[in-house]
């Protein structure tokens, strides 16, 4: 199999299809950082949660670049800061999937237990977009209970919009 595809379910997933997911997701994220905005200083939760998602991104880029990890997973964050990393790793991971990436190849590396582990770039990939959307449906939800408008964050309101080309 070509080293450019990763085995998804039953099907083959390139690439060209995860650097559009990650257009999806830096768009998502900034969307979840304006309703939080909008929601005001008491949703310490959602953002909590929020500045969750993107250090995990930011270990995950870090680990796939061999680098030391230079964030907790569970940091204490503003609003602005995760406005600034937001924008900061939408634009480097983007820049990451420029490069010649090989979805099969496998990155080792420690997880935050220090435990020993391998995956390949394509799972990496594609854990990163899952748990961020895990996340952000939970700020959706705890947002709605606290009587506040979450973003509508779905992936064909973003396509359908022009916000994923």
């Amino acid at each position: 199999m070509d080293s450019n595809y990763s085995v998804v379910g039953d099907g083959l997933v390139n690439v060209d299809y995860l650097r559009r997911q990650f257009v999806y997701e830096g768009w998502a994220n900034r969307e979840v950082l304006k309703a939080i905005r909008a929601a005001g200083n008491g949703d310490k939760r959602s953002l909590q949660l929020m500045a969750h998602i993107l250090a995990a991104g930011r270990v995950w880029l870090e680990r796939l670049r061999q680098i030391p990890q230079s964030v907790p997973v569970w940091p204490q964050s503003d609003l602005a800061g995760c406005e600034v990393e937001a924008k900061q790793l939408e634009s480097q991971w983007l820049e990451y999937l420029k490069s010649a990436v090989e979805l099969s190849q496998a990155v080792t590396y420690k997880n935050t237990k220090g435990e020993s582990w391998s995956s390949s770039i394509g799972d990496v990939l594609t854990h990163v977009l899952m748990h961020s959307a895990y996340h952000r449906g939970q700020i959706a939800s705890h947002m709605r209970e606290q009587g506040h408008t979450p973003a509508y964050t779905d992936f064909i309101h973003a396509v359908r919009q022009g916000h994923v080309a």
